[in-house]
């Protein structure tokens, strides 16, 4: 199956000792321990490392050889931006630089009090945009709809040590009471943020290429988007080197109602993203429905 199962992977411990380097030793020192942990994934997480091999081999074009060392690398820049989540959440943040790109874009909507939808992707460290956003989003504007999918040991854990956030969060849940405060947060024309690259079972999908194949993509984003007469902004958070993050932000220009265009001008960006960013791709799973 081609969608996300919604299952994260990990334990507390791990954690534990994640967080116990980068507070005593450094954030280097636990970039270090990566170094193994990215070769048991290699070896061990079957499904994750076959759907990053075939997205280097397939899609991207390298040989054989140089896709399983560009699935190593992959799987070591994903535990940076695990540990430099924990780090900025709980208080390290001034130990990062950040470059905005686009960001006046983002002011404009905030100024404007219009509203806005933000669409992103699992592509580089979208888990810290929040606090991106809380730095220019004084007034609580923006709301990030996510999934709460973390284990909850794990969850409860970091939320114990993590900095409260001023970002609004909208958790989407199986009853669709979700689509109710989506929509309280519209009509006080504030900005939804969602990824538009993840969808469960069930869910009514949209295809369009990416990567030179076609892929199916939620197409309640892409609906949503397309329908409200407020602007669309793609949004992207990449690591750029070991302490320095690029936040991303262009606007969408697409034809009015058209979900379908929408959706194309969606990939041609996720495309153009990883073009320039290659190992922060970070859909483990079978993206394009081709492994059997």
């Amino acid at each position: 199956m081609a969608q996300w199962d919604g299952k994260s992977r990990g334990a507390v411990l791990g954690y534990k000792i994640f967080i116990f380097f980068i507070h005593n030793l450094g954030i280097r020192s636990a970039y270090l321990i990566l170094y193994f942990v990215a070769f048991y994934f290699l070896l061990f997480s079957f499904k994750g490392t076959k759907a990053n091999f075939y997205y280097f081999h397939k899609r991207l074009g390298y040989s054989k050889f140089k896709s399983i060392f560009k699935v190593y690398r992959s799987y070591c820049i994903f535990g940076q931006t695990i540990i430099d989540k924990v780090a900025i959440s709980s208080g390290l943040r001034d130990k990062f630089t950040y470059e905005f790109d686009g960001v006046d874009i983002l002011k404009r909507l905030l100024k404007n009090k219009k509203g806005g939808i933000l669409i992103s992707a699992h592509v580089g460290n979208f888990e810290i945009a929040e606090f991106f956003f809380s730095e220019i989003d004084d007034l609580s504007q923006i709301n990030l709809v996510t999934t709460d999918n973390e284990h909850q040991a794990i969850k409860e854990y970091v939320e114990s040590i993590s900095l409260k956030s001023k970002l609004k969060i909208i958790l989407v849940k199986e009853d669709l009471s979700h689509i109710f405060e989506i929509n309280n947060a519209l009509s006080n024309n504030e900005l939804i943020c969602f990824t538009g690259d993840r969808y469960f079972e069930g869910n009514k999908v949209l295809s369009e290429e990416l990567l030179g194949k076609e892929a199916k993509f939620p197409a309640g984003t892409f609906l949503l988007g397309s329908r409200l007469r407020v602007p669309v902004v793609f949004v992207y958070v990449m690591k750029e080197s070991a302490k320095h993050y690029h936040l991303y932000t262009r606007e969408a220009k697409f034809k009015a109602r058209n979900a379908q265009d929408l959706l194309k001008r969606y990939t041609e960006s996720i495309a153009w993203i990883l073009k320039k960013y290659p190992y922060q791709w970070f859909n483990y799973f079978d993206f394009w429905a081709e492994q059997k």
